[in-house]
């Protein structure tokens, strides 16, 4: 028996999530949106009976069992954080801090019988399914390079919101960055030890957004990352390097490549490709099998995709289960957990760092939520010296 489903979001991941649920036999009770108009229209486009602009009043619906939040990163945590409480299954986007993403773990520690994951599909991507289980079986030999290139057109939405502003989780980097950063941990089963980072916003102002707004948050990212090695700095760690470029015109790229001492594998687009050291050429070891789902142009294809996939795995393993809220972990258990959502966020954070100090900074995962006072208290010291 699947579970009813409550949907926060109306952007353009919710217009696809929900005919991808209704597509695997979920049944959508419920929608929320940031006012009662934006919930409106789209529950009456997607045929869904309830909508509102109250949070409390998903959550606390008697048919929802599962929640699925694609909404501002700034209001993330609260609403993922209520709903373990109250005992509902989740499945969220990223949170705005490593302070709320925390939050977040610690929630889902004391609700361990509950399902709680991060909605990166990247990592239900075939191609990139495909790409780890052949790093696994040594088709590149060791791992040394992972380089990483996303381009694309803006981000930003016509009107001033949370997508233009740096410390509500907008930009590249937050938006499209912390994906990747948790997909190479995916791929190399490492995490990153040390970082450096550059960003730039390059469009300040644009349409509506004018006068005394402007746009904080980055269109142009460029930053590496040394992952795993238990030596010296750097030694017999992977080198990554990611480019994200927001200002390219026309057709979109994204590419994810991994060297090792044997070979490398490429996925281009929704494509895997691989070539071995002395082989005559590229060759194709994973097509594109079509897209038979709801059309997107706002959301990239592999986003899209994977996301078809993860929610397909949501299916199996509900299915596995005769009551609506039990669920078995095996179809999903490539899907990032909240505590890979705070390694994230703490990389993500450590980047920021380095682009204003211009060094490289330590990746330090928090394992305890600071004290609210600690900036309070240290203003009032050096007062007092």
């Amino acid at each position: 028996m699947l579970p009813g489903v409550g949907v926060f979001g109306t952007g353009s991941t919710a217009r696809v999530l929900v005919p991808l649920l209704k597509a695997e036999g979920f049944e959508v009770h419920a929608l929320w949106g940031r006012s009662e108009e934006e919930a409106c229209c789209l529950a009456q486009e997607l045929g869904i009976p309830f909508h509102t602009s109250r949070s409390d009043d998903v959550l606390l619906h008697q048919d929802v069992d599962l929640v699925c939040i694609y909404i501002p990163p700034s209001m993330t945590r609260q609403i993922a954080v209520k709903a373990l409480g109250i005992g509902k299954n989740v499945v969220c986007e990223k949170a705005a801090t490593a302070v709320d993403s925390f939050k977040m773990v610690t929630a889902a520690r004391y609700y361990p019988q509950l399902l709680s994951i991060m909605g990166n599909t990247l990592r239900f991507l075939p191609a990139f399914v495909a790409m780890r289980r052949l790093l696994v079986e040594g088709y590149v030999g060791e791992l040394q390079v992972c380089d990483v290139r996303v381009y694309g057109a803006s981000l930003l939405d016509q009107s001033y919101g949370w997508t233009c502003e740096e410390l509500m989780g907008g930009g590249g980097l937050h938006t499209v960055g912390s994906a990747l950063i948790d997909l190479l941990s995916f791929l190399t089963g490492a995490r990153a030890n040390r970082v450096h980072g550059l960003l730039r916003t390059f469009v300040q102002q644009k349409g509506t957004i004018r006068g005394i707004r402007r746009v904080t948050s980055d269109d142009f990212c460029f930053f590496q990352m040394l992952m795993g090695g238990n030596g010296p700095p750097g030694a017999g760690a992977v080198c990554c390097t990611v480019t994200l470029n927001f200002n390219m015109p026309g057709s979109s790229v994204h590419e994810v490549m991994v060297v090792g001492s044997a070979g490398r594998l490429v996925a281009r687009g929704t494509e895997l490709y691989g070539q071995r050291n002395g082989g005559k050429g590229e060759e194709l070891l994973l097509g594109d099998s079509g897209w038979a789902g709801p059309e997107a142009k706002e959301m990239p294809l592999p986003l899209l995709r994977g996301l078809g996939a993860m929610v397909t795995g949501l299916r199996q393993s509900f299915q596995a289960h005769q009551e609506r809220r039990s669920w078995a972990p095996g179809p999903v258990a490539m899907a990032p957990t909240f505590e890979d959502g705070l390694y994230v966020q703490t990389v993500v954070e450590a980047v920021k760092r380095s682009s204003c100090s211009g060094e490289w900074e330590n990746v330090e995962v928090m394992s305890q939520e600071p004290d609210p006072n600690h900036n309070l208290c240290e203003a009032l010291q050096r007062n007092k010296s």
